[in-house]
């Protein structure tokens, strides 16, 4: 697993980046949204494909600011 150090303005960048690339594949379904995001006993997303999804968002927004 790979770990990045970011500062409040680059996860803020990362989170608006998944928070879009979630609307325009699913709509404006918050509560889907958060339903997919919700973390498990073992601190995974209950859908595997959000932490996918946020990884390309962090990955993305740290190369853009590198």
């Amino acid at each position: 697993m790979s770990s990045y150090s970011m500062n409040e303005h680059e996860a803020f960048e990362a989170m608006s980046k998944f928070i879009w690339q979630f609307a325009n594949r699913a709509g404006d379904d918050l509560l889907t949204l958060l339903g997919d995001i919700s973390l498990e006993a073992d601190g995974k997303p209950t859908d595997p494909a959000a932490w996918t999804d946020w990884m390309e968002c962090v990955r993305s927004t740290m190369e853009k600011n590198s």
